[in-house]
């Protein structure tokens, strides 16, 4: 006598019991990049309105040390004064399409696992936020960082710099996960 189960044939009218999802590693780096977001721009409005109370006029430069000076700029174009455009209707579509890339890596930002994304969406997303800021407030956005001494051509503020090494990071992490998934794939 045996004392197995007999088998019972599969009701093709019945779907199969679902199989379990494999765990996540985590919540997400939203907290991460939230808080980064967040400290970039406290000091990127923190550092231009200390700048603006200084009261140098537009191109007006005042020496600090070396070769950086602080400068007035006003940038009516993107980050670093590139597509520069006097008219109303480029402010806001440069404070439309801020927000949202703003929006749109806030919703990624929850998704992602890996750390070094989560730093490069929160210094996007901050640095963004920034901006835009600016262009709501005064029209355009307040540039004042001048490293002409080194050859640097632009001026610049804390928001620019943090969406520049957000896409730095971006890229890094890219690459990668690029490599990461190749390696595993062979």
């Amino acid at each position: 006598m045996s004392l197995e189960t007999p088998e019972i044939p599969a009701d093709p009218q019945i779907a199969p019991a679902p199989t379990p999802a494999a765990p996540t590693t985590g919540a997400g780096q939203g907290p991460t990049a939230y808080s980064l977001a967040l400290a970039v721009l406290v000091g990127d409005q923190l550092s231009k309105m200390w700048f603006l109370g200084q009261g140098l006029a537009e191109g007006q430069s005042q020496p600090v040390f070396g070769p950086f000076s602080l400068t007035m700029v006003w940038n009516r174009g993107v980050s670093f004064g590139l597509f520069r455009a006097d008219q109303e209707w480029i402010r806001w579509a440069l404070t439309i399409f801020s927000l949202g890339v703003a929006i749109t890596i806030a919703f990624w930002a929850r998704k992602v696992q890996r750390p070094l994304l989560g730093w490069a969406f929160g210094l996007i997303m901050g640095g963004a936020i920034g901006n835009m800021i600016d262009r709501l407030r005064f029209g355009a956005v307040a540039d004042f960082l001048d490293f002409h001494g080194l050859m640097f051509p632009w001026v610049f503020n804390v928001a620019d710099s943090a969406i520049s090494i957000g896409v730095v990071l971006l890229l890094i992490d890219t690459f990668l996960a690029d490599r990461a998934q190749r390696q595993r794939e062979d």
